[in-house]
């Protein structure tokens, strides 16, 4: 399949599709252009060097046209999935602006991937993926409609709320669309798709359905994932009465996936989503080897248990929540901002505590007062925010874009600064940030938390939780420099070990 060095935009590239897609388009030998938001957001990515980065919201016609100038194929990633109230509209707005602009610039070819389209009433989650394929098909660009079901993969949304309730629940009450039919696709079999579509004929103008070999309930995938995750038989009983809304809570209260993002995923299990027609082979070979659905489990668990996963659900932006950077002007003209101020003595070198500051979150925690960290992350879910169980994509390594737990990494700089940015309901801005200084022979923990309130529910939350800080905020500094002692100690009994070891005949 010869790219021909053709120049290639891809949209939602901080997403989980866009940023696996990127490194698979430069492999077929295209120049690529990313466009995003923010370029910040893209700036550790391993591929981001061999990229063009443009600035651009789908929804700003002239920075979409100046993104799409000189662009042979765009592959559109973009969906307002979790969004609150009204995401369809905003997902018709973008398409339409997209395709206007698509059209202005003579690009050779959109890519789209979507949801599939069954002959039944759809949930709004795929009724709004439908529309928007037929806005990109009537742009007058020629344009290849990828329709595919759920998408299994490391780091997948979906993957995830299987891999969680299959793992947490033995015994599950289950509403009725756990027998609904679905046939899954693996992430590397949709990857080969969307690579392969550049080179579909200037003539073709249309959706195509993709999918997997195997056709399964979702019971049966929950089932399959257990025996393939070394679990003991599930056992699942299905009952009428969960809503679609008492599922999403149910799934958000179990998995990391947040009520506002499980929502419109569990509504879509409603229909069945089957392959109705196999034309895309036609134009496109099948892979070599289909993978199936047991495989591709296999092969995700893989990558989670390797702390291999590249992109995970939520390196995308959450919908609502805050996005305004960091005041930088210590004379702030945009109100009150109030800070609290930590600086903590560790006996341990520079490098050791900033291996610790990079690595909080996740499995590892906070290091001060789990229970409120908890308790905080349960009232989040409460009030639709994303709680704390989103985690890490990597237990170690952070890059700026990437989630920790309800913080979103918003600047690091290795070994000196690492900014966090939250997005739990907060009545306000809220930053966290960390740091490391060495004063002579000594090291120290900065740490910095900042707040913007909004109004005076903003400052009311402030003072009511300022009693609290020393022993949330205090002990997370004292942690981290005990946490880098305990770990230098560690290792110097591991170097002794094996000088001794060295010694003995």
């Amino acid at each position: 399949m010869g790219a021909g060095g053709r120049l290639c935009l891809v949209t939602g590239a901080s997403g989980y599709i866009g940023g696996r897609l990127v490194p698979e388009l430069l492999d077929a030998g295209c120049r690529v252009r990313c466009m995003a938001r923010s370029a910040r957001r893209l700036r550790d990515h391993p591929w981001s060097g061999r990229v063009e980065i443009v600035e651009a919201d789908a929804t700003d016609p002239a920075a979409t046209r100046r993104a799409l100038d000189g662009v042979d194929v765009a592959y559109y990633l973009i969906h307002a999935i979790g969004a609150a109230g009204g995401f369809a509209e905003a997902d018709r707005r973008a398409a339409r602006t997209f395709a206007d602009a698509a059209g202005e610039a003579g690009a050779g070819r959109l890519v789209y991937l979507g949801g599939m389209d069954p002959e039944e009433e759809l949930s709004p989650h795929l009724r709004s993926r439908a529309e928007v394929g037929e806005i990109l098909l009537g742009s007058g660009v020629p344009t290849a409609w990828l329709r595919a079901a759920v998408i299994i993969g490391s780091g997948s949304a979906s993957f995830e709320m299987l891999r969680y309730l299959t793992e947490r629940l033995p015994v599950m009450v289950t509403p009725q669309w756990v027998r609904t039919h679905i046939q899954p696709i693996a992430i590397r079999d949709v990857l080969y798709y969307l690579v392969a579509a550049a080179d579909l004929p200037p003539d073709v103008n249309r959706g195509f359905d993709i999918g997997g070999p195997d056709v399964l309930t979702y019971a049966e995938m929950m089932r399959r994932y257990a025996a393939v995750a070394g679990l003991r038989r599930r056992i699942i009983i299905p009952v009428p009465v969960l809503s679609p809304r008492l599922s999403s809570l149910w799934v958000g209260a179990i998995t990391p996936v947040p009520g506002a993002l499980a929502r419109p995923l569990v509504e879509s299990l409603r229909n069945e989503v089957v392959r109705r027609e196999h034309d895309i082979d036609e134009y496109v070979p099948p892979p070599d080897a289909a993978i199936g659905f047991d495989l591709s489990v296999a092969l995700a668990l893989r990558r989670v248990r390797e702390a291999d996963v590249a992109t995970r659900w939520s390196s995308a932006s959450t919908p609502g929540a805050p996005s305004d950077p960091l005041p930088t002007d210590p004379d702030w003209a945009g109100g009150s901002l109030y800070t609290d101020e930590r600086t903590c003595p560790a006996n341990a070198s520079p490098e050791r505590v900033w291996e610790v500051i990079e690595g909080v979150g996740g499995e590892q925690g906070w290091y001060s007062f789990p229970l409120a960290w908890r308790v905080r992350g349960a009232l989040d879910r409460l009030v639709g925010g994303v709680g704390l169980r989103r985690g890490r994509r990597d237990p170690r390594r952070l890059r700026v874009g990437e989630t920790v737990d309800f913080w979103r990494v918003e600047e690091i700089e290795p070994g000196r600064l690492l900014r966090l940015r939250a997005e739990m309901r907060l009545p306000g801005l809220a930053w966290l940030e960390f740091g490391v200084r060495r004063d002579g022979s000594r090291t120290f923990v900065v740490q910095r938390a900042l707040f913007h309130p909004r109004g005076l529910a903003g400052h009311a939350y402030w003072w009511a939780f300022k009693p609290f800080h020393d022993r949330v905020f205090g002990g997370m500094c004292r942690g981290i420099g005990r946490a880098a002692e305990q770990d230098r100690a560690a290792s110097g009994a591991r170097s002794g070990d094996r000088r001794e070891r060295q010694r003995t005949p």
